[in-house]
């Protein structure tokens, strides 16, 4: 029995077995990490799904070619401020980085970080910014700043 609380202590990030501690303490705290884990894995599902939304549409047939060429923007809040994740169409006149960061810059962002990729024909951009007073940040101003941006 020593031997497998042993074993199930070296699967545990630091932080949650901090000290010497019982093997009960061992146990909650395992239990603990799997609940974390749970909560991790649908946060990280929900934003694949709404990415994956981002990258294909979901529109009907009839109007999928005009929708394409719509930028897709969500916008919330997270640790440091705010996370942007910006959809754009890859063909033709693909609004550039530099001018996402230019409305974010505008409307008193502060680039923390950014990642982009390209699924199908879209260019996927998130961007976490930095806000000073996030009470004065119009969600739905900057949202549709990026939705007009050619």
């Amino acid at each position: 029995m020593a031997s497998l609380y042993a074993s199930l202590r070296s699967l545990l990030p630091l932080h949650f077995i901090q000290g010497k501690r019982s093997t009960s303490d061992q146990v909650n705290e395992a239990a603990n990490y799997i609940t974390y884990l749970h909560r991790k894995i649908k946060e990280l599902s929900s934003k694949r799904d709404e990415l994956m939304l981002l990258s294909r549409g979901s529109f009907s047939d009839d109007s999928k070619d005009e929708m394409k060429m719509v930028n897709h923007v969500v916008v919330r809040h997270c640790l440091a401020g705010l996370e942007i994740v910006f959809s754009s169409r890859c063909c033709g006149g693909q609004p550039r980085l530099s001018s996402v960061l230019q409305v974010l810059s505008e409307n008193g962002l502060s680039l923390i970080n950014s990642t982009s990729s390209i699924v199908d024909d879209r260019v996927i951009y998130t961007i976490q910014a930095e806000v000073n007073e996030l009470t004065l940040i119009d969600f739905g101003k900057l949202k549709e700043s990026l939705i007009r941006m050619k």
